[in-house]
């Protein structure tokens, strides 16, 4: 089978979208299956990879690596010239809001492919919560849509699930990386109109890096560790993160690892017991959540997934949290659910999960860890491929 994934950015950026695509490349080629990717250029240019189809592309200033197209016919053309070179197409896997869905859903109808399409992204709060006029925006996005679907355009969009749904009505199959995540969008009627079941499918994690890091044995701490990974943005809310850990009295130790535009705010907020790693690759983040005590992700209503608190809890780390949904998809007895929002109920938490730790050394409990294996979600996304193509 050859999948032709459409991304927002470019596989070799940095994101949680890009972690899931990259690892569902890696093991549907492990499985025997083709894969191109169609994305944005990256700025130095493209890579010399016949699977990177890379489209012309202008930086995006407010995001130090990430680059946007205006999608257009030519690209068409040259997506169509690349793939001259690989086998024929058998489906379409868009994963992106923008112009990766533009191009997407117009390369699929105009070469009558099944296209099936992964949501990754709030847009209602990442969208609306950044920019002062959202309608506009979508508006503009709505012109897109409208070359991407021709006569199947069906309205104007004026918000966020407005526009997710204007595309996800003529998908084969809608998917989503979680349950609240699709429960969610189909509230909003983000469904395919053929399948209106959503496909849950969540990313899992590299059943190598698994392996070798569920197979070392534990690190016992002088003091409670507590790992955040991710990006240093607003919607992740770290700096609420480090005015909680100000606040709590227990003696704690907290690794940071990611970047972004709130790094100089972060460390001046951080205390002494903060630790940051810097933007780690993708297993030594992993090896840095096995090693922590506890995992804690501050953000709320905004992950689709959350990805690292799969990791975390597929490893045994324990994970503290405030975003209820996020919760609701975990195992009980993985988590601590903050009481509020506030930074005063982050700390508190840090102080009752610290008093309450017990630190544990040695080997760690595998029992669970095949629910969490990329493969094992790889062959759930291939029975959606065929359920697709069978349309």
């Amino acid at each position: 089978m050859h999948v032709l994934i459409f991304c927002e950015q470019h596989p070799f950026t940095l994101g949680g979208a890009q972690v899931s695509v990259n690892l569902q490349a890696e093991f549907l080629e492990r499985a025997g299956h083709t894969v191109t990717f169609v994305s944005p250029a990256l700025r130095s240019g493209p890579v010399d990879d016949e699977r990177y189809i890379d489209l012309p592309s202008l930086a995006v200033p407010t995001v130090a690596e990430y680059t946007w197209m205006w999608p257009r016919t030519s690209h068409l053309t040259m997506i169509a010239t690349a793939l001259q070179k690989r086998p024929s197409v058998d489906i379409v896997h868009v994963q992106s809001d923008f112009w990766g869905a533009a191009l997407g859903y117009r390369f699929a109808h105009d070469n009558a492919i099944p296209i099936v399409h992964t949501m990754h992204h709030r847009l209602d709060v990442g969208v609306d919560g950044s920019i002062p006029l959202p309608g506009v925006f979508y508006a503009m996005l709505g012109q897109w849509q409208k070359w991407s679907l021709g006569s199947r355009f069906e309205k104007r969009p004026t918000t966020a699930f407005d526009y997710l749904a204007g595309y996800a009505h003529h998908a084969d199959i809608v998917i989503a990386p979680s349950g609240h995540f699709a429960r969610l969008l189909t509230h909003n009627d983000v469904t395919s109109r053929r399948n209106p079941q959503i496909a849950v499918v969540p990313t899992g994690v590299n059943d190598d890096v698994l392996d070798a890091v569920a197979h070392s044995p534990r690190v016992k701490h002088d003091l409670p560790v507590y790992a955040w990974v991710g990006r240093f943005s607003p919607e992740k809310r770290l700096l609420e993160f480090l005015d909680g850990v100000a606040r709590a009295t227990a003696r704690l130790s907290v690794v940071i690892a990611g970047g972004g535009a709130l790094a100089k705010k972060a460390k001046a907020m951080a205390g002494e017991n903060v630790v940051f790693l810097g933007a780690l690759p993708y297993d030594r983040a992993i090896k840095a959540i096995a090693e922590a005590d506890f995992l804690v992700q501050s953000s709320n209503d905004f992950e689709t997934q959350g990805m690292t608190v799969t990791e975390a809890v597929s490893l045994g780390t324990h994970v503290i949290l405030v975003d209820e949904e996020v919760a609701r998809d975990l195992p009980a007895g993985s988590y601590t659910l903050t009481t509020d929002l506030t930074a005063a109920a982050m700390g508190r938490a840090l102080d009752s999960t610290a008093r309450n730790h017990v630190p544990a050394a040695g080997k760690r409990e595998l029992d669970h860890l095949a629910e969490f294996r990329q493969s094992r979600r790889t062959k759930t996304m291939l029975d959606v491929y065929r359920r697709a193509i069978a349309r």
